[in-house]
């Protein structure tokens, strides 16, 4: 089994969609506490807080990968490109996490740095989260209640794919302050203001399409969901290009190609990467999987289609 595969969970423009496993909740990656790591360039985004929420930040550690959770003050922290390399072209990262917590270096400063590597400026985006238990442990058992509840909901329901909505009004908050932070201060970071798109991994991919939908602020160039939801989206006339990644063996993977459908209908460039195994939450990759090319291919799609010119 992959990596993350703890996130029961599909993630659309308007939410999660919760879906149904026989699955106990970090039976492949036990969590360990660990301090919160210092985040020196982070830049406080002032969008306010989370309504009822009583703890304070903390981070885990699970298959080695530091977690942020009861995020309630959003950053922005730039990772940009070498003046000399740099191309203009500025992404804002979203790691995943079931809007409960956040990946921020599988899914987060591991990919800015590899964009920053390309010449691209990238953003990573730590947006406000859910509230969630103080101990770990009570963390784990409330995922767990969850997972129960979304189990018991897809049983009663006639709906195969059971849609419960989350109000993401903060996390698009959160972006919209990021992009604006970006386009005030593009002279000082060689950011080309027309040129600025959106990667999104899991429930950040959830949020990226949220963006694209939703937003009357954020202008995007082009934006990448990586394994979010597939499902059939309203898209409006002037959605960006869209770049999406899903892996066969990930258990959100239910072969529904809404969301492609939606785009071509709507007669907008995508190019579409469904590969064999990978699983979920593989980030930049996992060894001997076929979908450790994705970000190269991703690299070549903006390079043809003009996003990364000198």
């Amino acid at each position: 089994m992959q990596r993350k595969m703890k996130v029961i969970s599909r993630f659309m423009g308007f939410g999660v969609l919760w879906l149904v496993s026989a699955f106990t909740f970090a039976q492949d990656g036990k969590m360990y506490p660990m301090d919160a790591p210092e985040e020196p360039r982070a830049i406080p985004l002032n969008t306010g807080g989370v309504e009822g929420q009583k703890e304070e930040e903390s981070w885990f550690r699970q298959w080695g990968d530091p977690m942020a959770r009861n995020i309630t003050k959003a950053t922005l922290t730039p990772f940009l490109a070498d003046p000399e390399k740099a191309n203009g072209t500025t992404v804002i990262v979203a790691p995943g996490g079931g809007f409960m917590w956040l990946s921020m270096d599988n899914e987060g400063w591991q990919v800015a740095e590899a964009l920053a590597a390309q010449g691209i400026n990238a953003f990573v985006l730590k947006y406000r989260l859910q509230p969630t238990a103080a101990k770990l442990e009570d963390f784990e058992d409330q995922l767990n209640q969850r997972f129960a509840d979304a189990e018991n909901m897809a049983r009663e329901s006639e709906d195969p794919q059971p849609r419960p909505r989350w109000d993401l009004s903060n996390q698009l908050e959160d972006v919209e302050a990021a992009y604006a932070l970006i386009k005030s201060r593009a002279d000082e970071w060689n950011v080309d203001v027309d040129n600025i798109g959106m990667v999104g991994f899991s429930a950040g991919a959830g949020l990226t399409m949220a963006t694209t939908l939703q937003s009357e602020k954020v202008d995007l160039a082009f934006i990448a969901p990586i394994y979010g939801g597939m499902n059939r989206v309203d898209v409006p006339k002037n959605a960006p290009p869209m770049f999406a990644v899903i892996a066969v063996d990930d258990f959100l993977f239910t072969g529904d190609f809404g969301l492609l459908k939606s785009w071509y209908e709507a007669d907008i460039p995508f190019e579409f990467h469904l590969y064999q195994n990978g699983g979920h939450g593989f980030g930049l990759g996992n060894p001997d999987r076929t979908s450790n090319k994705w970000f190269d291919a991703f690299m070549h799609w903006l390079d043809v289609n003009g996003f990364v010119n000198p």
